[in-house]
């Protein structure tokens, strides 16, 4: 009798688990239209105290991420299943169709009804996000279909339980300080609309086509947060998720806060994230000739001693891009920290300056050697 008891009991478990499988609706990709909520593609499930990633909704992470106004990011990738992502060793990965890459931005929260401006911590989001303890601002949704990337951003509500796709863009108004309640600031979180998202992922300034600007492998080829000691992109093999990944010579990005990493990685890996994505040879601001992608090595194109293609309130009254070891005489260090809309960079993404990046740029320019003449000739030392 009593193996009978157990027995049923077990089985009775058994069931309850398949019954809490199937009640959670498979990763919904839509291959058209424009859903008027998040919840319609089932990628992320939230009820106000757990957001959720569902089955075969992956996380990844970055070396170093893009700046938005201090916020901190659940980042992840479904694929339809049997599809895998195929390897490039510069651009983004090339995905099947049927993907959808989600992006969600978020903070941790204060007790006075603020945000915390702290970095983010190890396992934050081992399990989904705690929504007790964080306050979700958009979830932004980047989906790969026959005709190529679309991008879609959704709004969180205030309960969170629901995000509602934005397409005009949003405001959010926030107030930020560090934990100990120093630092504080009142800011407008701006949601990019449709036009802004194409800004800055039509990557190619020719074909004006929507690509992925984290998911690749120099970014990507780090340790995977969720699974200690493998590497992101071999774990991605492993699970048959990526297929093309060379068993060297895999391109890496340092990480912009790692005191450890050479300066110039820090400063280089930063700007190509950042600024890179438009200031390319193909990118949105190739006419400008300051090129901060990865790819460049011309110290030229990266700035030293050139003049600005146009002059203007953009340049602060400053004559060329990077001055070596004057950083207070840069304009890309000058532009990093405005928040004047008719001179700041990037131009859309953030409300505050990232008080770290810039000091991290001048730390760089400030390691440069060398005089600009008032022609631009870059005057080495003797």
């Amino acid at each position: 009798m009593k193996r009978f008891v157990i027995q049923a009991a077990v089985l009775v478990a058994a069931m309850s688990l398949i019954g809490c499988k199937h009640s959670e609706a498979p990763v919904q990709f839509h291959a058209q239209g424009q859903p008027a909520t998040l919840s319609e593609w089932h990628v992320l499930a939230a009820d106000g105290k757990r957001l959720r990633l569902n089955a075969g909704v992956e996380p990844y992470a970055l070396n170093t991420a893009l700046f938005s106004d201090y916020a901190h990011k659940l980042r992840t990738i479904w694929m339809p299943p049997g599809t895998k992502a195929t390897y490039q060793a510069d651009a983004a990965f090339d995905f099947p169709v049927g993907t959808i890459i989600s992006k969600t931005f978020y903070y941790p929260r204060a007790g006075d009804g603020a945000v915390l401006r702290v970095a983010e911590q190890a396992g934050e989001t081992r399990d989904g996000l705690d929504l007790t303890k964080v306050r979700m601002i958009e979830t932004r949704l980047l989906v790969r279909r026959q005709t190529g990337w679309v991008a879609l951003p959704y709004v969180w509500n205030e309960e969170q339980t629901q995000a509602t796709l934005a397409r005009a863009g949003d405001t959010v108004p926030l107030t930020m300080h560090r934990p100990d309640g120093s630092a504080k600031t009142s800011f407008a979180y701006m949601v990019p609309d449709e036009n802004q998202c194409a800004g800055c992922h039509a990557t190619n300034n020719t074909t004006r086509e929507l690509h992925p600007i984290g998911p690749k492998a120099r970014h990507l080829n780090r340790d995977d947060p969720w699974h200690p000691g493998q590497n992101q992109l071999a774990r991605m093999v492993a699970t048959n998720r990526l297929q093309g990944l060379p068993g060297e010579g895999v391109p890496h990005n340092a990480r912009f806060d790692d005191p450890a990493a050479p300066l110039e990685a820090r400063a280089r890996a930063y700007l190509d994230v950042n600024c890179g994505h438009c200031h390319s040879q193909v990118g949105a601001a190739d006419t400008s000739g300051l090129w901060l992608d990865a790819g460049t090595h011309d110290a030229r194109r990266l700035g030293l001693c050139k003049p600005p293609v146009a002059a203007g309130q953009g340049t602060g009254d400053h004559m060329f891009d990077i001055v070596p070891g004057r950083p207070q005489d840069s304009i890309l260090v000058y532009r990093m920290n405005s928040l004047d809309p008719g001179a700041m960079m990037p131009e859309v993404g953030r409300s505050t300056v990232h008080e770290e990046g810039v000091a991290l740029v001048r730390d760089w320019i400030s390691a440069w050697l060398g005089s600009c003449s008032s022609d631009g000739t870059h005057v080495a030392l003797k």
